[in-house]
């Protein structure tokens, strides 16, 4: 059951076959983060990728002014990992935290760089996820620098309602780029 909503995500892209799919599903460990449990910590060198089942994190640095700054939050049925130590194999500048209970499945990066020297479908697949996070990277800074704080409050509560009642309030103003006081006026804005 827990392999079903990753088969679903693969083959939503209409690039890898049942059999590849399969041989990845094999390769998938099940880990359960706890609240505040960290996935990678700043410092160190990402080795793996994960499917996110249920739960969220979140992806922050620190600031010069030691601020805790959230830029990304990662909700189910997405690939999540520290995308540019994962490819470089150099220590990360950013932390990824659970903010809820989260239930990951886990690839670890020796046996996914095994799956695409083996098979040019992958090296395809890794391609398209690397194009939608580019697009996904560009949409977020046009929403930060032309969209209000309640525009882009309104897109994350239709896009994923239910998690975001449990985001903590300063993860969710700092990922909207407000204050904690902006964002309580926005929320009293939709509780009427």
């Amino acid at each position: 059951m827990k392999n079903d909503n990753v088969r679903k995500f693969l083959q939503s892209f209409n690039i890898l076959t049942d059999i590849e799919i399969d041989d990845f599903l094999q390769l998938l460990s099940y880990k359960i983060f706890k609240k505040a449990d960290y996935y990678i910590k700043e410092g160190e060198t990402c080795k793996q990728i994960a499917f996110v089942l249920t739960g969220s994190l979140r992806s922050y640095y620190i600031s010069d002014k030691d601020e805790q700054i959230t830029y990304c939050i990662t909700f189910p049925n997405s690939l999540m990992t520290a995308y540019s130590s994962f490819l470089t194999a150099q220590p990360t500048m950013e932390n990824i935290q659970a903010i809820t209970k989260t239930e990951l499945l886990i690839i670890p990066k020796d046996k996914f760089e095994k799956l695409v020297q083996q098979n040019p479908n992958w090296v395809y697949f890794l391609k398209t996820i690397a194009e939608q996070q580019y697009i996904e990277l560009e949409k977020r800074i046009f929403q930060l620098q032309k969209s209000d704080a309640s525009k882009r409050y309104t897109d994350l509560m239709k896009n994923q309602p239910e998690y975001v009642q449990k985001i903590p309030l300063q993860y969710l103003a700092s990922y909207l780029g407000i204050s904690q006081r902006h964002l309580s006026r926005i929320r009293k804005e939709f509780s009427f």
